[in-house]
């Protein structure tokens, strides 16, 4: 499976939709290579019972600074990072590529006047247009709809995840560390099936989104890696591209 992007009034919306398989990977070059990470994310402790993450909040603070992103979203990018570093670790993730594609989705859960809130929700939700096949979009019924009526799926949140995508790898956040953990290290998307947490929460959706790039990536350290992660989350080199120069910008 992957994903097309289509725009509707500056909104990025995904869909899921089945493709054949691209022939060939995007040869080595510095300008497909992975952004870097922007030196490590501090330390923390995770077996704290709560507030693990406010550690994170001075790193936050001093990148939201510097490149315009709210602190509370880069919190979630940060302790994303740190929980896939201890349950995927050859992963290789950075916080750069969750903020480059937050950045393109929801400009970090601020489209349409939205703000993400001291505990992590973005208020107002964001929602795309209904994929009901017109304008060029996708047809996605949305089987969690009322029986007999017939219901279009649209894209959730800051990180703008299909309903079925949740569905299927939606973890909560604040779930204990080590549960977390364990169960993020399963390839299986089912392992956090009694976890769903919300795509409205910056916290679960930036983890979610996290945990969706490892599985599709492997190694996001790798020019390969990197791009198939991020062509799985929306199948378009355009793209790619643009998830790659704002996830760049982050860098400095």
């Amino acid at each position: 499976m992957a994903r097309h992007v289509y725009h509707t009034g500056g909104l990025v919306l995904l869909v899921l939709m089945a493709t054949a398989a691209c022939g060939g990977e995007t040869p080595r070059t510095p300008a497909s290579a992975p952004p870097g990470a922007d030196g490590p994310v501090p330390v923390i402790r995770l077996d704290r019972v709560d507030h693990k993450a406010d550690p994170l909040d001075e790193w936050a603070r001093i990148r939201a600074r510097q490149h315009g992103i709210p602190a509370r979203a880069l919190r979630a990018y940060g302790y994303a990072t740190v929980l896939l570093a201890q349950a995927r670790p050859s992963c290789h993730l950075g916080w750069t590529t969750l903020a480059g594609i937050a950045r393109v989705e929801s400009d970090h859960g601020r489209h349409g006047g939205a703000t993400v809130a001291a505990d992590g929700v973005v208020r107002p939700s964001i929602r795309g247009v209904a994929l009901d096949g017109t304008g060029g979009n996708a047809l996605i019924v949305d089987a969690s709809g009322p029986a007999g009526r017939t219901g279009y799926a649209r894209a959730m949140g800051p990180f703008q995840f299909i309903p079925d995508t949740w569905t299927r790898w939606g973890v909560r956040a604040d779930t204990d560390a080590r549960t977390l953990i364990d169960r993020l290290a399963s390839s299986n998307p089912l392992a956090t099936s009694d976890l769903p947490g919300s795509p409205d929460d910056i916290d679960d959706a930036a983890l979610s989104a996290g945990r969706y790039l490892c599985a599709a990536g492997g190694d996001l350290a790798t020019a390969q890696g990197w791009r198939r992660a991020v062509l799985a989350y929306n199948h378009s080199d355009a793209y790619v591209d643009r998830v790659r120069a704002a996830a760049v910008g982050y860098e400095k």
